[in-house]
C-alpha cells in the first residue's frame, strides 16, 4: 500500500534534490548546500526545511515551522475564498406585447442585477402565432440593450432557440 499523498509543500525527507539553495529563519541566504547538510542545519534551531520553490534550480528552502506555515497559507486560502464574489446569472421573462409600465418594471430589476454584479439572461417567449411576428421581439431586445448601453454589455447576441429568443447581458 502506498503512504498518503501529502498536500502542500515538500519538507525535510521528502525534498528529492540533492543539494538546496538556503534561505536561514531571518531570511539570509546561505547559499547551495547538500539536503541532508540543510536539514541537520534546521533541526540544530529548531525548525524544518521547507521547499518554498521547487521549480528553481537548484530548489530554493527555508527554515520554517511546517505546522505554522500550513496553517498560515490555510488561513489565506480561506480568506481569499470569503472575499471573492461569485456571479450569478439572473433571468428575466418577457413577452413581446409587453405593456410599457410592465416593460419598465423589467428594466428596473434588470439594473439592480448588474449593479449587483449578476449576468442577466433576457428570455423572450413567443406563444401560438407571435411565432410569425419574430421581428417584434428582435426590436424588444434591441430596445433593452439600448436602455442599458451604459451599465452593461452584450455577452450573448438576441438568437432564437426554439420558441424563445435569449440575449445575455453582463456588466460592463
Amino acid at each position: 500500500m502506498a503512504p498518503p499523498v501529502k498536500s502542500g509543500p515538500r519538507y525535510d525527507n521528502f525534498i528529492q534534490a540533492d543539494k538546496v539553495r538556503v534561505i536561514d529563519e531571518n531570511g539570509e541566504n546561505l547559499g547551495v548546500l547538500y539536503t541532508r547538510q540543510a536539514i541537520e542545519q534546521a533541526a540544530e534551531v529548531g525548525l524544518n526545511l521547507v521547499e518554498v520553490s521547487p521549480s528553481a534550480d537548484p530548489p530554493v528552502c527555508k527554515f520554517l515551522d511546517v505546522g505554522k506555515h500550513r496553517y498560515e497559507a490555510q488561513k489565506k486560502a480561506n480568506a481569499a475564498r470569503k472575499t471573492q464574489k461569485t456571479q450569478d446569472i439572473k433571468e428575466i421573462k418577457m413577452r413581446p406585447n409587453i405593456d410599457d409600465h410592465d416593460y419598465d418594471v423589467k428594466m428596473r430589476n434588470v439594473s439592480r442585477f448588474i449593479e449587483d454584479g449578476d449576468k442577466v439572461k433576457v428570455t423572450l417567449r413567443f406563444r401560438g402565432r407571435e411565432m410569425a411576428h419574430q421581428q417584434l421581439g428582435m426590436d424588444l431586445l434591441r430596445r433593452v440593450q439600448d436602455d442599458v448601453v451604459e451599465i452593461a454589455k452584450v455577452e450573448a447576441y438576441p438568437r432564437l432557440e426554439g420558441r424563445q429568443m435569449l440575449m445575455v447581458l453582463a456588466p460592463k
